[in-house]
């Protein structure tokens, strides 16, 4: 067969076209990192960088709603610690009231501001995370306390439990948290109690037995919430390290190694100049050159 030199200039023109291509693609990757900048560049690789992403996006969404399950819950606990705090003033009056050494006008002020805790915890029983009241289940929307009637509000006859339903949050695959606390018995019970007190229908020699019973619910709902937030703990530390995970399989799947890439882009430059300086010497000569 007959090599012409339209031939090597082809095959010369080819392989350094070629060459650029392949320092093109190591110049890419050592700029942006990553093996892969296009699917075409490795199909396998685009597929399995897509499974990591989607799996890093869930652990990231799943971590954003442990932050929201955070939020419920010390929002909750802390409203029933004020709630405590309310009760045991509330006890404090009415042992001052039951020792039969106030006057009339004391025991006057000592019901006033009975009232005015009653109120207070009826305020915060309509506590509220953004625009969710966190007592009133899942009619979220819904105060617990109802300032217009001056109750709690009556059962749904459509949604009967509604008030007393649980909130649930995912918080893993198939895996979801109570956020917010059942609270509505015991806020009625402790308003019924103040009512009670208000009446006189219960001397204060028996509210402080009925405070104390509600002061030790405070404190079990308040465990119940502390257990939950341990768990919170528990799979906050568990998203974290799938999040770490993931991230590293990510990482590992597509970004690059700098020394190796380096050291291949610097010997595709040497490749590439050889071939130039051969194919230089192979085009040169020329009829021309021979009639001098």
């Amino acid at each position: 067969m007959r090599v012409t030199q339209s031939m090597l200039s082809n095959n010369m023109l080819r392989n350094l076209s070629n060459s650029y291509n392949k320092m093109g693609q190591l110049q890419n990757q050592i700029n942006t990192g990553k093996k892969v900048n296009r699917p075409s560049d490795d199909p396998v690789v685009a597929m399995k960088g897509i499974g990591y992403r989607t799996a890093l996006d869930k652990v990231e969404q799943y971590q954003r709603n442990i932050g929201e399950v955070n939020n419920w819950l010390d929002s909750s606990d802390d409203a029933l610690d004020k709630v405590g705090s309310a009760l045991h003033r509330a006890n404090e009056l009415a042992v001052q009231a039951a020792t039969g050494t106030v006057t009339p006008d004391d025991k006057e002020k000592i019901n006033v501001e009975l009232n005015q805790l009653r109120q207070h915890i009826q305020n915060i029983a309509n506590t509220k995370v953004g625009d969710k009241y966190i007592f009133s289940g899942t009619k979220t929307t819904s105060p617990l306390y109802d300032e217009k009637t001056g109750g709690y509000p009556p059962t749904d006859p459509a949604n009967p439990d509604a008030f007393n339903k649980d909130v649930d949050v995912e918080v893993f695959d198939g895996i979801t948290l109570k956020v917010n606390t059942n609270a509505i018995d015991v806020f009625k019970n402790i308003d019924q109690m103040f009512q009670n007190i208000k009446d006189g229908t219960v001397d204060y020699d028996v509210a402080i037995g009925k405070i104390d019973e509600q002061m030790n619910e405070i404190l079990t709902t308040r465990a119940d919430i502390g257990a939950r937030q341990n768990r919170v703990e528990l799979m906050d530390e568990r998203l974290q390290s799938q999040s770490v995970i993931a991230t590293k399989q990510m990482s590992e799947n597509e970004d690059i190694d700098y020394e190796k890439a380096i050291t291949e882009m610097i010997t595709q430059e040497s490749v590439h100049r050889a071939a130039l300086s051969v194919g230089a010497r192979i085009i040169q000569p020329s009829l021309v050159d021979f009639l001098r």
